[in-house]
């Protein structure tokens, strides 16, 4: 599958869920509506996905302009409101920001996207 995940900085969950997604062999990106190429990936979105083997070479924060949506089979948001007319969203996590937050809950919310990916990939086999 190809994924899309996006939200606001992309810092956070978008990139975590970006690396997990291609950990379990899915084309993915992620981009954010306010995102700074300037900014990096949260330090312990980093930590925490390399903790369960997860390739966190190539996340990098990206704008929604560096991203063509008809090349994605699903766009997910995190949770945070992302509206963009530009963008269909097929679901929102409503995933809570582990920004600035302990590595405790960026684990807690690693561990919830990599349960939502998986479960994704199988409603859309099943269909």
């Amino acid at each position: 599958m190809r994924l899309l995940f996006v939200c606001v900085g992309n810092t956070c969950r978008s990139q975590m869920a970006e690396g997990i997604a291609r950990d379990l062999g899915h084309v993915a990106a992620s981009a954010g509506t306010h995102a700074s190429e300037s900014s990096r990936v949260a330090k312990y979105a980093i930590e925490v996905l390399e903790e369960i083997g997860v390739d966190t070479n190539g996340l990098h924060p990206k704008g929604i302009d560096a991203v063509y949506p008809a090349n994605y089979d699903a766009i997910i948001s995190m949770g945070c409101g992302v509206s963009c007319p530009s963008l269909p969203i097929d679901d929102d996590w409503g995933l809570e920001d582990p920004h600035g937050r302990g590595r405790e809950v960026y684990r807690k919310t690693r561990d919830t996207i990599r349960e939502l990916v998986s479960n994704l990939v199988e409603g859309f086999t099943d269909a």
